[in-house]
């Protein structure tokens, strides 16, 4: 664990402030959900709570599928980075953060598709230049809680119908999955 030098009192309610600088690093947002820990050194941990990156077999199986059937790399993203990876390298995208571009889309709850030479272009992975075919927000409850995205593998420069369309069943299994 890394010290950061900034010390905060408890509040007479229990309640602690986590400074900006770290909320910014560590891309907390308001109403982020964290996970506390403790261990037995007397440390408490607080960690971003992830429900994609519980899943854990349900977000590989999704995109092994989605993989399989358009013949593309197929990644899912939490709201912070790369949970499941099918279809490429895994070295080369597992855990990697998500690219401001693509966490814009996702906040808007929009899909995007690359179905047309004038469509710009969405790198969906930070420092990564592989753009996106299609990429589509998994919603549970109402929350925006990450994305689905393919990435052409074979030469495709644009996206079909059946591409968007099982990255959208994908987005919508992923987010009943944790509803339940």
């Amino acid at each position: 664990m890394k010290a950061t030098g900034i010390v905060r009192r408890i509040d007479d309610l229990g309640r602690v402030v986590i400074p900006k600088e770290i909320r910014r690093t560590m891309r907390i947002r308001e109403g982020d959900p964290l996970e506390i820990y403790t261990s037995a050194e007397g440390e408490v941990v607080f960690r971003k709570y992830s429900p994609v990156g519980e899943l854990d077999q349900g977000t590989a199986q999704a995109a092994e599928v989605i993989s399989k059937l358009t013949g593309n790399a197929a990644l899912v993203f939490d709201r912070d980075h790369v949970v499941a990876v099918s279809g490429a390298r895994k070295s080369e995208y597992a855990e990697r953060r998500l690219s401001p571009a693509l966490e814009e889309l996702i906040e808007q709850r929009k899909t995007y598709a690359y179905d047309r030479e004038d469509t710009p272009r969405l790198f969906p992975i930070e420092g990564l230049d592989k753009p996106a075919l299609a990429a589509v927000p998994i919603i549970s409850a109402g929350d925006v809680i990450g994305a689905v995205a393919l990435i052409d593998q074979n030469g495709k420069p644009k996206a079909d119908e059946k591409n968007l369309m099982l990255a959208r069943a994908a987005a919508m299994f992923l987010g009943k999955q944790i509803e339940n």
